[in-house]
């Protein structure tokens, strides 16, 4: 009876299949995928050209303040208090108006940069379908893998088709 309940056992053992497990290590794949590093250099030129425009608007502003200090000693004082009222307002709706096309450009990145992570989450599902893995792990800073066997890294997998797929 006790050789029945072992033979059992292990044939039960041999028969259940270990679920294969791979891990991914975000930080390496984001780095070396090219799609987000393009992404990256273009919301830097955007962002340098914002600050150009800023900085120019900002000159601008600072040398009509300076103009209109020097014409405010010629003025009455009611005149110059309602210049300076309206300097101030043209002040704060140009900063209003910086402000609004400066949060439009991170918006507009941040968008860019959630729809790489949801093309790489989807790139890493299929390969894990179509590879057999009954789970793909998180790795790299903040990931969910503490330690992994090189052997079960399939970052440079994935990397290689998320660049062979991306088009510029």
């Amino acid at each position: 009876m006790k050789k029945l309940v072992l033979a059992v056992v292990f044939l039960t053992v041999l028969s259940c299949q270990q679920e294969k497990i791979a891990y991914v290590d975000n930080v390496k794949l984001m780095n070396a995928y090219q799609e987000k590093t393009d992404i990256e250099n273009r919301f830097k030129t955007r962002s340098d050209k914002f600050n150009k425009k800023r900085d120019s608007i900002s000159q601008a502003f600072q040398i009509e303040a300076q103009a209109f200090q020097t014409k405010a000693q010629k003025l009455s004082q009611q005149k110059a208090q309602e210049e300076y009222s309206a300097l101030q307002q043209r002040s704060q709706f140009i900063g209003q108006q910086l402000q609004q096309e400066e949060q439009e450009l991170q918006m507009k990145g941040q968008t860019e940069m959630d729809s790489l992570v949801s093309k790489v989450k989807k790139e890493i599902k299929a390969y894990g379908e179509s590879n057999g893995y009954a789970y793909i792990l998180s790795g790299g800073d903040g990931g969910a893998v503490l330690y992994g066997k090189d052997a079960h890294d399939v970052t440079d997998d994935i990397v290689k088709i998320l660049n062979d797929k991306y088009a510029p």
